[in-house]
């Protein structure tokens, strides 16, 4: 996401690119693909609500700016409520199709394994850098990267769904038209269920680390065998919430929990369970996803993963440009930075591009203000997160500069609305300062 938005960037502003893409030659535990922008964890760009919510900000904000990403994401979006979900296919087929189109970009189908002396370059390599680009990083930081683990949610067949007990439903019938209020499958259990569901979901086997490590989490991605381990009710509370959801076939008793699907493709043959990324191994995965109500005979297009994820301690190791203190012709980009999210990664690309092309041009360009979104990001990860307990971090309001709650707006709506208003403003006068 990163790598692509940046080059699209540079190349919008003039500047010749060289895409350096090492798949489909040199794999990746989730990638399938050689295509730019293959989505591996979810489909989803999560609330796209840019007066309420900030990744909706965020999106405002990148699409404000030209960004190909959201471009992409808008061409090929899917029903989601009032979230942004894509055909993910279809959308990484297109953004590697308009980049390989591009005038001024080419793309390099190898692997880049040391740190560049001399040019100007983007190192926008994900989670999954590859392992000796990795140590080439380590070697010139002199500090080991940090490390979490990411996991990856199954996929199911739609027509494998049995509809007699499923019914299609947003939550709180979000969406202005009906076929985005009906946009999620939505499984139903009863207290029973779900007790026996949670049991075998603790006794299940799952993936062992190697080398005595020890698990850290992004806490917005976690397995949900993590998230059973902390209490017992903790998913019914969390992705297995059953309310703002009425059984279209009994509407008259409350589910107890309710496991959603999300669509993965615009076709509507594949949905993915929302939240449910897991570390189960694959033979418990069928065992235990199938004791779900309407998923008894179920088939996988894809069983859920984990794998290993490592980003820098960027508020040591990079300057508010993105540039990498000691070798200041190098860039950092997207989650390796310690943003997470697909539209976090994504504006770090764009931001990083912009930053890089104004110096290549001889220009000053400071990064976006702390007030609006890509700045808020920015400033966290170069400066305003304790460089002792840095984890990757999504945009919120609580890396934002505080609002003044006088003159009214005191409830959390005006509050929201307050806090996007002052962004747009302020990143539309950034905008305005680059010609």
């Amino acid at each position: 996401m990163a790598g692509s938005e940046a080059a699209w960037q540079a190349a919008q502003a003039g500047l010749p690119v060289v895409i350096y893409e090492m798949r489909p030659h040199v794999g990746t535990f989730a990638h399938k693909t050689g295509n730019l922008a293959e989505m591996v964890c979810s489909n989803s760009f999560r609330s796209d609500d840019d007066e309420q919510n900030a990744v909706g900000l965020l999106h405002w904000e990148m699409r404000a700016a030209g960004g190909l990403i959201m471009e992409m994401a808008g061409t090929h979006q899917l029903p989601a409520g009032g979230a942004l979900a894509v055909d993910r296919d279809a959308f990484s087929e297109a953004v590697t199709a308009r980049l390989r189109t591009h005038p001024l970009i080419t793309v390099s189908e190898e692997e880049v394994t040391e740190l560049p002396s001399s040019g100007n370059w983007i190192i926008a390599t994900g989670p999954l850098t590859s392992g000796t680009l990795a140590e080439a990083i380590r070697a010139e930081t002199g500090a080991d990267s940090l490390a979490f683990f990411d996991a990856i949610a199954p996929i199911v067949y739609a027509e494998s769904v049995d509809m007699s007990v499923a019914w299609m439903q947003s939550r709180y019938d979000k969406g202005e038209t009906v076929e985005e209020q009906t946009a999620y499958m939505n499984c139903p259990m009863t207290k029973v269920q779900y007790e026996a569901f949670i049991d075998a979901l603790l006794a299940a086997d799952k993936t062992e680390f190697h080398d005595g490590e020890t698990a850290k989490y992004f806490d917005g991605c976690l397995p949900i065998e993590v998230m059973a381990e902390r209490g017992r009710e903790t998913l019914r509370h969390g992705p297995m919430k059953p309310v703002g959801l009425t059984n279209a076939h009994d509407p008259a008793n409350k589910a107890y929990a309710v496991v959603q699907l999300r669509r993965d493709n615009a076709l509507g043959t594949l949905y993915n369970i929302v939240g449910f990324q897991t570390k189960m191994k694959y033979g418990a995965q069928t065992d235990v996803f199938r004791m779900i109500p309407g998923l008894e005979n179920a088939n996988f297009a894809r069983l859920g993963g984990i794998h290993r994820n490592t980003f820098l301690n960027s508020p040591t190791l990079l300057d508010d440009r993105l540039r990498l203190r000691s070798r200041p012709n190098i860039c950092f980009a997207g989650q390796v930075t310690g943003v997470e999210g697909y539209v976090e990664s994504a504006a770090m690309g764009l931001l990083a591009a912009r930053l890089a092309v104004a110096e290549a041009q001889g220009r000053d360009l400071p990064p976006p203000p702390p007030e609006t979104a890509m700045g808020a990001l920015v400033t966290h990860i170069t400066g305003g997160a304790d460089a002792k307990t840095f984890q990757p971090m999504n945009v919120n309001f609580g890396l934002f500069p505080p609002i003044d709650a006088k003159g009214g707006r005191k409830g959390r709506k005006d509050r929201y609305k307050a806090y996007t208003d002052r962004a747009k403003e302020a990143f539309s006068q950034w905008l305005a300062t680059q010609g």
